[in-house]
């Protein structure tokens, strides 16, 4: 069958994420390598009464069928007093509930981008990102937000390709850790302006800041800029994943409204809703239990993610350097010259039973090779602790 396949499969390659996943049953292993939530933090109580309610004589019926495609609007009502909360002024015609926030990906990868368009995304960047654009044929481009690379620069590399977008999550980025300041917001803006281009904008670890003060969202800066969302270039990507459960799989989106409408097409082609019975639960659970969940979560955390930064200033050897991320799952190394974060996974899978990612995969042009991404969420501080000082055995080996 594979001569029959469209020409854009060449591009499709698996995630090594998902991959190395399939580590997490074998015994002995540390794994800093899936960017999860630790499952003994999920709130399953809440979840399992707002199950027992949705099957339950009143609601059944709604909860097992066909739903509209935009998403349960119980959801989307409470989503406009989340988004307001952060800053942006929305109503419940601006919100599109997805399957999960990579399904969003997906979909804006379909509005957007056709073959040899230019996508712009940080170098590194998500890996599943890249792995949703990459199927409709993009060129991709080095997205600079401090002012290193001039607008004629992006047109000149660009040639005759369109610039559709620029990618990026600004709060705690997967894979670095990093957060891109008020000023780096505001150029950004300034530089969609310039390009004419949309801005994705991922906000799937924002509500997981341990430090610092919280930094408005782009597309709410950008609301403040032009009074309205209608006149906002800004498109928001939100996730429940990394606050109350990932295998539900309940995402949303917030534009205005014409790219709204033009995403519900693209839901009614693909799976027609997301599944309704997931929607209502996890409406129950954000209402009645989100605002005690999150800060809990943060607090578990953030004593993780400081039993990782303490282990690595003990552990590491020179020339080894690391992020210091104020929030998120990730802490991003990057190694001495020379130091192959792929090699130094498979020896220390066999000598010392330690996964992490090798950091190539999050750059579009495999470059980044001695760089890997560490994740501290599902892993309590004595493992995470006894991990980094094996990651230490074998650098020093």
């Amino acid at each position: 069958m594979d001569q029959l396949y469209a020409t854009r499969t060449s591009r499709m390659k698996a995630s090594e994420i998902r991959e190395l996943l399939k580590l997490l049953g074998e015994p002995g292993i540390i794994s800093f390598a899936g960017g999860i939530p630790d499952p003994n933090l999920f709130p399953a109580e809440a979840f399992a009464e707002a199950f027992q309610n949705a099957l339950g004589p009143d609601h059944q019926a709604q909860a097992l069928q066909y739903s509209v495609s935009e998403g349960y609007a119980p959801l989307r009502e409470w989503l406009v007093g989340y988004m307001r909360g952060v800053g942006v002024d929305c109503d419940i015609d601006n919100i599109l509930i997805t399957s999960g926030s990579q399904q969003a990906l997906d979909y804006l990868g379909k509005l957007f981008l056709s073959p040899g368009d230019t996508a712009l995304v940080g170098w590194p960047t998500y890996l599943g990102a890249l792995n949703a654009f990459d199927a409709y044929e993009p060129r991709f481009d080095q997205l600079s937000i401090n002012g290193n690379r001039r607008v004629a620069e992006y047109r000149e590399a660009a040639g005759n390709s369109p610039i559709k977008f620029a990618y990026l999550s600004a709060d705690f980025a997967n894979p670095t850790g990093e957060t891109v300041d008020l000023r780096g917001r505001e150029a950004l803006l300034d530089l969609a302006e310039d390009l004419d281009c949309a801005i994705i904008e991922d906000g799937a670890y924002q509500a997981l800041r341990y430090d610092g003060d919280p930094i408005p969202p782009i597309l709410a800066l950008e609301q403040a800029r032009e009074g309205s969302i209608e006149a906002c270039r800004t498109i928001y990507c939100g996730s429940f994943s990394k606050t109350l459960s990932p295998g539900l799989r309940v995402g949303w989106v917030v534009a205005a409204k014409p790219v709204i409408s033009q995403l519900v097409l693209l839901k009614q082609a693909a799976d027609l809703h997301s599944s309704t019975i997931n929607q209502m639960a996890v409406y129950q659970v954000a209402r009645d239990c989100f605002d005690s969940h999150v800060p809990m979560l943060r607090r578990a955390y953030a004593a993780r993610r400081d039993a990782m930064l303490d282990a690595l200033a003990q552990h590491m050897p020179d020339g080894v350097d690391w992020t210091r991320p104020e929030g998120g799952m990730f802490v991003w190394v990057t190694l001495p010259k020379g130091v192959n974060g792929a090699d130094l996974l498979a020896r220390a899978l066999e000598t010392v039973k330690l996964a992490f990612v090798p950091g190539r995969a999050f750059y579009p042009d495999d470059t980044g090779a001695n760089t890997i991404r560490l994740s501290f969420s599902n892993s309590d501080e004595d493992t995470i602790r006894e991990g980094i000082r094996r990651l230490g055995e074998v650098l020093r080996a």
